[in-house]
């Protein structure tokens, strides 16, 4: 066994000897195998420097691969071998220690690299025998015409040495003669093509205009042309040729023979062929990438009147699950997997499936009756997911949500598309997934207005766009103020004043509820203290603010709240601090402690919403609440007369097992003076509602409370 090379010169050394092993004998050339091994070593030293560079650079490997084509490797094999030569070796003997598979996708990136370059440069190199064949075409018309000048010799040498094809054939298209290049282009004989007439070599893909330019030529009305046409080999195979007929005239100027250069262009289209597809499809799974989806989307929706579109965005419920428990490696069989079960669903005619990245998949069909046809697309897929898919051992249950866009090609762009249905394919996951959802324009306008407050949220913080409204909390014994619960309100520059079900949702899935629930804090606690020093006969106002469950768990909120609180001089039992019931249900003595030192300070926390929670009414001891805030689903019924006295019995043993508690009752939502009296009667202690008045400016409380203390 050969010891393996122990410095990087010595495995630079050995992969140029690898190197020059593979391609020696294709090349033309009149070095030795070491000599040429020798010219290869600068070209490995390049592609070793390239692959282990801090940037990628791909001018290097297209340089690598011109360098070739000066070393006279213009056989298309000696372009293949050595892609297959780097390919195998580069990074095993130039990788150094660097990650691996970094390391290889950077040398395919090189190996494109070098394909593009030896392309380019064999192109510019027959491209400039072509132009000296041509020029000197074109100085032997007239001896050609003559038959017999002295020069036939020089342009004979130049005909059968030419590394292109050449043919001359009369104006009837009978071809005359052709060079050695030509023949071993098409495999056949000198005798077999000197039967033939040009006519004969139609091909399915000629382009529309071939032909009437050759008519063109044969009748003198055109001098040239240059086109890229395809020929049928006797074996059957295509023949790829980049083809420019010249008209040859006699001495007088009368056409009398067409000259055609062929350069084959076969192997170059095949490559780009395949550069292509590595550009349109998917690595892992095969499938055209998101490039290709969008190139056929947009077609399809630029078809004309009649035509439909259809399209299935799917997204894997859970796969983050499997990527994280199993590996990425288990996670993309199963991509695989499904892929290969989705290309199943989509056989017929203008239907496509593609990987638009990660677990995300789209599927696509067209024609005139699509709102059919993507219903049961849908349907075939969601069915195709049904049976476990077996990675490793384990048997994986795969589910899916799907959501679907159908309408008339023509009137929307693929990007308008494809957010709709992503927003539809969110709407099935949020639904719980499994399952497939149509599109709903309006369900699109609200999701992206929800975008855009989502967005525009931090930027409304700083530019001040939020303020507070006040609703009193009136004491139903005497009817006084006692206080007001803060609600904040967004100014929004675009959809006006918005409330905060509009918006605080939004802030909490974002975070920004933390500093936007400290400056609704900062500004009640300002507020309470204002109302304190300039209606000091009004007696001490308390204010009610919000917490959100994302700042109960906030590890500043007790600090926050002090420093609030010193800042302002405003004492701790004028505060009231409201906390959803389901925000508490099951909370641990974790979530609990920080709301126990504020109410140990003197704060008072409230239960908000009542009622709603499904919680076990024996924890109520165990919380450190004061004051039950009773939701209005209670006593909506107490708003005519008589009242529903199912609800008068509920509302009373509430009432009833707070007060034993030492609790107060707050009631949401009065609404009229009856309902209002029955609460009082039932002992409810404050409630708040229109009845009393709507969410206002500070300066409204003033007034009320100012009115209540003269009163």
């Amino acid at each position: 066994m050969t010891a393996e090379p122990d410095g990087p010169e010595d495995r630079l050394r050995r992969f140029a000897t690898i190197w020059s092993r593979a391609v020696f004998p294709v090349t033309s050339t009149s070095l030795t195998r070491l000599e040429f091994e020798v010219q290869l070593m600068p070209l490995a030293r390049r592609l070793s420097d390239a692959l282990l560079a801090r940037t990628f650079e791909g001018a290097e490997g297209q340089a690598v691969g011109a360098a070739l084509i000066d070393a006279h490797c213009t056989d298309p094999e000696a372009l293949s071998r050595t892609l297959d030569c780097v390919d195998a070796y580069l990074v095993l003997y130039c990788g150094e220690d660097g990650p691996r598979e970094a390391l290889r996708t950077r040398s395919a990136r090189l190996q494109h690299a070098m394909a593009a370059g030896f392309a380019q440069a064999l192109r510019e190199r027959t491209l400039a025998e072509q132009e000296a064949i041509s020029r000197a075409a074109l100085n032997a018309r007239s001896l050609v015409a003559e038959a017999l000048h002295a020069s036939e010799a020089r342009f004979r040498a130049v005909f059968e040495g030419a590394a292109i094809g050449i043919g001359i054939a009369d104006l009837e298209g009978n071809i005359l003669q052709v060079n050695g290049a030509l023949l071993r282009m098409f495999g056949g004989s000198e005798q077999a093509m000197r039967g033939r007439r040009v006519q004969e070599w139609t091909h399915p893909d000629d382009a529309p205009q071939v032909w009437p330019l050759y008519e063109e030529l044969v009748r003198g009305e055109r001098e040239h042309y240059h086109v890229e046409k395809a020929f049928y080999r006797p074996d059957g195979t295509a023949l790829w040729t980049n083809l420019t007929v010249s008209l040859l005239r006699d001495a007088d100027g009368t056409p009398q023979y067409q000259l055609a250069l062929m350069e084959d262009t076969t192997e170059r289209r095949l490559l780009n062929l395949r550069l292509r597809y590595e550009a349109t499809h998917d690595a892992l799974t095969g499938l055209p990438n998101r490039t290709l989806f969008f190139e056929r989307l947009e077609k399809a929706l630029s078809a004309g009147a009649g035509q439909r579109f259809g399209l299935c965005y799917l997204d894997l419920d859970g796969f983050k699950t499997i990527n994280d428990s199993l590996g990425h490696a288990a996670g993309d069989r199963l991509l695989v997997e499904v892929a290969d079960r989705l290309q199943s669903c989509a056989t017929a005619s203008g239907e496509m499936v593609a990987r638009l990245g990660g677990d995300e998949f789209v599927a696509l069909t067209t024609g005139p009756d699509t709102e059919r046809e993507v219903d049961e697309l849908a349907g075939r897929i969601m069915n195709a997911l049904v049976t476990p898919i077996s990675i490793d051992g384990r048997d994986l249950t795969v589910r899916g949500s799907i959501g679907v866009v159908e309408g008339p090609a023509g009137e929307r762009g693929p990007a308008e598309v494809l957010r709709s249905a992503d927003i539809t394919m969110y709407r099935a996951k949020s639904a719980g997934g499994n399952r497939f959802e149509l599109a709903d324009p309006e369900a699109d306008a609200r999701a992206i207005t929800r975008h855009g407050l989502t967005t525009a949220l931090p930027a409304a913080l700083d530019r001040g766009e939020f303020f507070i409204e006040y609703q009193p909390l009136v004491h139903l014994g005497d009817g006084s103020v006692r206080g007001a619960e803060a609600l904040v309100r967004w100014l929004h520059p675009q959809h006006g004043v918005l409330g905060p079900d509009q918006f605080i949702p939004l802030a909490e899935h974002t975070g920004l509820i933390v500093p936007l629930g400290r400056w609704v804090l900062e500004q009640s606690v300002r507020q309470a203290r204002l109302w304190q020093d300039r209606h000091a006969d009004a007696g001490s106002l308390r204010i009610n603010v919000n917490l959100s469950p994302c700042q109960l768990t906030h590890p500043g909120l007790v600090q926050d709240t002090v420093d609030i609180l010193e800042r302002s001089g405003l004492h701790p039992d004028a505060l009231c601090l409201e906390v959803t019931e389901s925000a508490l249900i099951g909370a641990d003595d974790d979530l609990l402690k920080p709301l126990r030192r504020l109410a140990e300070m003197g704060v008072d926390i409230a239960l908000d919403d009542f009622g709603t929670g499904y919680s076990n009414l024996a924890n109520l001891r165990r919380l450190p609440v004061s004051v039950l805030k009773l939701d209005r689903s209670f006593t909506q019924s107490m708003q005519q007369f008589p009242a529903d006295p199912v609800d008068l019995k509920i509302v009373e043993g509430i009432v009833t097992l707070a007060h034993s508690l030492d609790l107060a009752v707050t009631v949401e939502g009065v609404e009229t003076g009856a309902q209002a009296e029955q609460l009082r009667i039932l002992g409810c202690d404050t409630a708040q509602g229109w009845y009393y008045a709507r969410p206002g400016p500070p300066d409204r409380l003033h007034d009320l409370a100012l009115v209540d203390a003269i009163s």
